[in-house]
This record gives structure tokens, C-alpha cells and sequence, in this order.
């Protein structure tokens, strides 16, 4: 697919990283996502790293990502390091890793590549590690200088948001600058938070997304029975 191409349901669903990340959430709404994200044909199920290790069901094809020192980014290397080390044991496919936001406010993208590193290093290179990047709270140049850093420290994707930053989440500008910054590099680009509607998904995957984080996946597809999509 060229990002000329509109994509169909299907096609963004594939694209999508099925998410619950709420603090109250169960073991029930965990078994219920799940259930979810097969019927609807997500591509993974993002969670809680708590929630580990879940069962999919065989031959489902459904990944399985887990966060690492969410939602603050303040937590120090080798705590995310081992939270990363933890969720891949317990069964996760991909990590969804916050970096420190300060530091890249401050233009210290060195502190920011060795905190990527470090769960680059933990997390074994047949694993996909994602690096939130919290591109509302950003300036473009500091946009830039992350994604740099992320290249640098041999991530798989650079992603505009948690979800839970009073700043915002996704927006297309972000995702057209992460996507030239990194795309060259083979990077992926995961737009997340704020997603909520086809034609949201579709413009951020025109922008260059080659990766959805929704928790409302159901609403976003247009699935009947369906509440409104929503942020993590």
C-alpha cells in the first residue's frame, strides 16, 4: 500500500494496535479486548505490562505489546530496561517505551538515545521496540531530534503519544515530520492518542502511519453496537 492509497476497514484495522491501558482495568476487559481484536482483525493488542502474560488464541495471528515506563517517562533506564526484559519474558511481542520528555525539552538527546539504548538492549532485536515520543508536547526541531535519537539507538518506530498528556496526542503534522525524519532510516511511525474516527486514521496513515494505537477500535471501523472511540 503507497500512502496515496486510501485503505479499506479492513486495511486500518490490520494497521491497528488494539489498546487498553486504563489503571482500572481486569483481567475480564483484557479477555474482552482480545475477543475484540480478533473479530474486528486488529493487528495486535496493546496493554498494561501487569496484564502479562495473557493467552491469544492459536492461530489467531494477534501480537501481543506491552508498555514500559508509562505514562511519565520519568523512570530511570535500567527500571525500564527491566520492565522491558519482564514483558517480553511474560510473552510480549512488541514494547511501547515513553521516553523522558524533559530531556528532549531540554535538547539533551544524547540522555534520550541511552534511555532508548538501554531498552533496545533488553529487549532482544527479533522483538519490535516502539518509542513514545509525546510529539504534542514538542517542538518540531525537538521532534526531530528524538526521532533522530531513536534511529541512533536502533528502534523499529517512533509514536507521537500516550494518550494520557494533557498536551494532546496525535496530530498529521507530527506524523508527516516523524515519517520524513525517520522513514529513510526504515523506521515505522505509530500515531496514537486522539485517533477516533476512519477518517482520522486515514489521514494519519496518508501522512505516513504505518501503525494505529485505538482503544475504540470497534466505533472507529464503523462496527455495530459500537460506543465512540476514545483515548487510551
Amino acid at each position: 500500500m503507497t500512502i496515496e492509497t486510501q485503505p479499506t476497514v479492513a486495511e486500518v484495522a490490520a494497521m491497528i494496535d488494539h489498546t487498553l491501558l486504563r489503571p482500572e482495568a481486569t483481567a475480564a476487559d483484557v479477555e474482552a479486548l482480545i475477543a475484540e481484536a480478533v473479530a474486528l482483525g486488529t493487528y495486535s493488542i496493546c496493554v498494561s505490562p501487569s496484564m502479562l502474560p495473557i493467552g491469544i488464541p492459536a492461530g489467531s495471528g494477534l501480537k501481543v505489546a506491552a508498555v514500559c515506563g508509562f505514562p511519565s517517562g520519568k523512570h530511570t533506564s535500567p527500571v525500564k530496561a527491566a520492565e522491558a526484559a519482564e514483558a517480553v519474558l511474560h510473552g510480549a511481542d512488541e514494547i511501547d517505551m515513553v521516553i523522558d520528555v524533559g530531556a528532549a525539552k531540554e535538547g539533551a538527546f544524547d540522555r534520550v538515545e541511552a534511555d532508548i539504548a538501554a531498552v533496545r538492549a533488553a529487549v532482544p532485536a527479533t522483538k519490535i521496540l516502539k518509542v513514545i515520543i509525546e510529539s504534542a508536547a514538542l517542538t518540531d526541531d525537538e521532534i526531530v531530534g528524538v526521532c533522530r535519537a531513536a534511529v541512533a539507538a536502533r528502534a523499529d518506530f517512533v509514536k507521537t503519544s500516550t494518550g494520557f498528556h494533557p498536551a494532546g496526542g496525535a496530530s498529521v503534522h507530527a506524523v508527516e515530520l516523524m515519517y520524513r525524519t525517520v522513514h529513510g532510516d526504515g523506521l515505522g511511525v505509530k500515531a496514537s492518542g486522539g485517533v477516533r474516527t476512519l477518517e482520522q486514521a486515514r489521514a494519519m496513515i496518508a501522512a505516513g502511519a504505518t501503525r494505529l494505537g485505538v482503544s475504540g477500535s470497534r466505533a472507529l471501523l464503523g462496527e455495530p453496537g459500537a460506543g465512540s472511540a476514545s483515548d487510551y
